[in-house]
């Protein structure tokens, strides 16, 4: 089993910064793949980046590329969402997701095992 708690969302202006926090814990960190996705009001759940589990390779949605950095620090277990250059379409819930094979870190949601509770995030114009 996989718990993951996502932490770090809130208000903030359009232009300005937030970063999420995804803490992991019950199975070792550096095994497993992360993924970033994200939920607004009558949409689907969206990709929104992948990290592998060495945070040696990457994966972006087009929406999200130049303005977020997915990171992972694995000797604190956590996985990280730098998100500048907010934009209003941004709002949404955003949730964190572990692959436990190690191995996928890409868009499709069903491929991830396990998945946070979620922290909103909203931008105003």
């Amino acid at each position: 089993q996989v718990q993951l708690v996502e932490s770090g969302g809130g208000l903030v202006q359009a232009g300005g910064s937030l970063r999420l926090s995804c803490a992991a814990s019950g199975r070792p960190f550096g095994t497993y793949a992360m993924g970033w996705f994200r939920q607004a009001p009558g949409k689907e759940r969206e990709f929104v980046a992948g990290l592998s589990r060495t945070g040696g390779a990457t994966n972006y949605a087009d929406s999200v590329k130049g303005r977020f950095t997915i990171s992972r620090d694995n000797a604190k277990n956590t996985v990280y969402l730098q998100m500048n250059s907010l934009k209003p379409e941004d709002t949404a819930v955003y949730y964190c997701a572990a692959d436990v094979s190690g191995i996928y870190y890409g868009n499709r949601k069903n491929t991830y095992d396990y998945w946070g509770q979620g922290t909103q995030v909203t931008v105003s114009s």
